[in-house]
Parts: C-alpha cells; structure tokens; sequence
C-alpha cells in the first residue's frame, strides 16, 4: 500500500504508542484522523503538528468500551478524510488486577475496551474498504503469548486480539489485509517502579528496553507490504524467546 495520500484512523492516538504511530503515517504523507477519549491535549498536539505538515488530522472522540460508538467511528473518519484506507486500533487499558481482586466491573472495562471495541471499529472499517480494499493492524501485546498472573483480563483480551486479527483476515480476504503487532518491551506499565523497569530491560535478550517507534516501524511495514495478512509481528527485545 502506498501511505502518501492515504487516509487513515488511529484509535488512541493522543497518548502513547497510538500517539506515534498516528505521527509515523502523518510522517509518511497519510492523512490521520486522531482517534481519543480522554486524551484530548495530546489528540489536540498531535492534530496541530499534522496539520503543520499540511496533512488532514481532524479529531473524532468516541468512547470504544460502547460498540455502537465504535462501529460508527470508521465512517465518522471517512466523513471527515472523504474515505478511509488504513485502520489501526491502538485503544486500550492495561491495569494491575489479581485473579483473586479482579471483579466484573474490572473485567467488563478492559474486555470492553481491548476486545469488543477493536472489532466493533474494525467491522465499520471493513464496510467501507470492502470495494476499494484497505489494511487493518490491530495493536496486541506479548502477554498474548505469556500468562502474566498480575493481569488476567489484560491477558485474555490481547489474545483475543491475535485470534479476531486471524479472524478478520480470513473473513475479509482479499480485499481488506489484517495484521497485528504485539509490544512487549517498549512502554511498560505507569505504576510499575524503577526497579521493575530496569529488571524487565535486564532479563530481555537484547538487554534493553524498547521504543514506540519500533511498534510504529513494524506498522508501517504491515500497512506498506501488501502480500501479509493474518500475522502478528512480535516487538519485544526477545522477551518470547527468553
């Protein structure tokens, strides 16, 4: 796919991981309609740095933990781009429940949101590609693949994020590719300690933490190599391999 001119969604571009890959495809010369809930100033710095570059970056908030939000936002972007030809659902929350602590409302609000609201986003999208095609990435995480005690819910609905993208591929072949990128070592979690942070760089194979860029790079790639779908591509310093 040939991202200069292409118009694309990015849900939870304000913050994080979101926020940079929004700003790679802005880098690329892809419009970007930046995707938030809560982030409203860094969706608002992100729009203004695009619009600098003399790309389209208008703001869509939605709340995605409700599906009928969700499934609408991709033709709320389409509206604002005049079209839509790259999803990536960045969106999520990642909190520190014990089995023994974590409760439904705990549950609901990360397999909502993690889960339910990828696929909700990404069933408009495909309505929309389905003619002209496009390219969908899903942003899971390596506790896809590793069974983290600390984050059940967290862990359950990332996997479930590497199966909807195999899912989806299939089911939206050939016209529309769907591929997922998993992070591990990159942005670790805000209420973890120095102490954690530099023993988790210490026990990666490559001995060291990490960037979102490196997340961004491997979508660009996804989005940019139009013989893969289905895949998930791993980005963890070899924490998998360990």
């Amino acid at each position: 796919m040939q991202l200069k001119g292409a118009r694309a969604l990015v849900t939870g571009a304000g913050v994080r991981i979101g926020r940079v890959i929004a700003h790679a495809l802005l880098r690329k010369g892809a419009d970007v309609a930046i995707h938030y809930f809560h982030s409203e100033h860094g969706a608002r710095q992100t729009a203004v740095e695009g619009e600098a570059m003399g790309r389209k970056a208008p703001l869509l908030q939605a709340d995605l933990s409700d599906a009928a939000e969700a499934e609408r936002l991709a033709a709320r972007a389409a509206e604002a781009l005049g079209g839509l030809d790259v999803l990536v659902n960045s969106a999520a929350v990642m909190e520190r429940r014990p089995l023994a602590d974590i409760g439904p409302a705990d549950w609901d609000r990360t397999l909502n949101l993690n889960l339910r609201g990828p696929f909700f986003v990404a069933k408009g999208a495909a309505a929309l590609m389905r003619e002209k095609g496009g390219a969908i990435v899903n942003i899971a995480d390596l506790a896809a693949f590793e069974r983290w005690t600390g984050y059940p819910a967290h862990v359950i609905s990332k996997a479930g994020v590497v199966v909807m993208t195999e899912l989806l591929a299939r089911a939206l072949a050939p016209a529309v590719r769907v591929n997922a990128v998993a992070p591990g070592a990159v942005l670790l979690p805000d209420d973890w300690g120095d102490e954690e942070k530099k023993r988790f760089a210490e026990t990666t194979p490559l001995r060291r933490l990490g960037k979102p860029e490196d997340v961004a790079a491997a979508v660009l790639y996804l989005l940019e190599n139009d013989y893969v779908t289905g895949e998930t591509i791993v980005v963890d310093g070899g924490r998998r391999i360990r």
